[in-house]
């Protein structure tokens, strides 16, 4: 994965998703030869140089000033998770503390994911790995432990093993498109990692769908959600997720919680799972 390349399309995406009449500028209905706003309307609206802007749009971002990257982002209407990507991508990557595969998990952290018995839980690596879980986690996701260790990622289960899109039917797409919106986060905090790299690199080699969305730049760290899942034994489950980070383990990305609504028809059907 090529830095400017990534920085270059990540602001040709964000400037085609604006119209003139969307930033208060006058459409004189003549044809557009590019989708969105014009690199000069941008430049104009940021108070910068067409050449300033050029250079930025090429890649070039390690001269450019927090600034001028503060204006642009104001421009394209970046959100908070977009802006701070658009400045980590902007420079040169620095070394990753801590980069590689996390080590095994702490006896601490297996007792604790064992205590939370009506709670799916994982312990998720900087590559999306899935390097700790709890037996609810297995009956709920399935069984991602027999997956080869390589492919056992929330990438892999989401993209290439046909079970998941059974679990979330309708709501896939949701799913797999905030998970490629939170891998971009991660590749903002961690460039420099080659392994992460690597990873985006063969997800995109082996999922047209994950290919189709990460063309389209998604930036979103992973918050609160909830999902409706489908699962072949009790039927419906709704599970609200959090994703806790780990900051004293700099190779994990965080512990993943998915939690019911206590008294809900979801908490007691893991209760018979967790029975199972």
């Amino acid at each position: 994965m090529d830095d400017r390349i990534e920085l270059s399309e990540f602001l040709k995406s964000r400037r085609a998703r604006l119209r003139p009449e969307d930033v208060g500028l006058r459409d004189y209905g003549r044809a557009r030869r590019v989708a969105g706003l014009r690199r000069e309307e941008l430049a104009r609206l940021a108070g910068v140089s067409i050449a300033h802007y050029t250079r930025l749009e090429q890649g070039k971002g390690d001269s450019v000033s927090d600034e001028i990257l503060g204006a642009v982002g104001a421009a394209l209407r970046l959100d908070t998770d977009e802006l701070t990507y658009l400045h980590r991508v902007a420079r040169r990557p620095q070394p990753c503390a801590g980069a590689g595969d996390p080590s095994e998990v702490p006896l601490g952290f297996r007792h604790l994911l064992a205590s939370f018995v009506t709670t799916p839980a994982l312990v998720i690596g900087r590559h999306t790995q899935i390097v700790g879980w709890n037996q609810l986690a297995v009956v709920v996701f399935g069984d991602f432990p027999a997956l080869a260790e390589n492919r056992r990622t929330l990438s892999h289960l989401l993209f290439t093993e046909p079970s998941a899109r059974v679990l979330h039917r309708t709501g896939w797409e949701r799913a797999a498109r905030e998970h490629v919106g939170h891998l971009r986060v991660l590749f903002g905090r961690h460039r420099g990692d080659a392994g992460l790299a690597a990873h985006i690199g063969d997800m995109r080699e082996l999922s047209a769908d994950f290919a189709r969305m990460w063309a389209e730049h998604p930036v979103a760290r992973l918050r609160s959600r909830t999902y409706v899942l489908h699962h072949p034994v009790v039927g419906e489950l709704t599970l609200h997720r959090e994703l806790i980070t780990l900051p004293d383990e700099p190779s994990c990305c965080g512990l993943d919680l998915y939690a019911a609504e206590p008294g809900s028809a979801t908490e007691q059907a893991l209760k018979e799972l967790g029975s199972l």
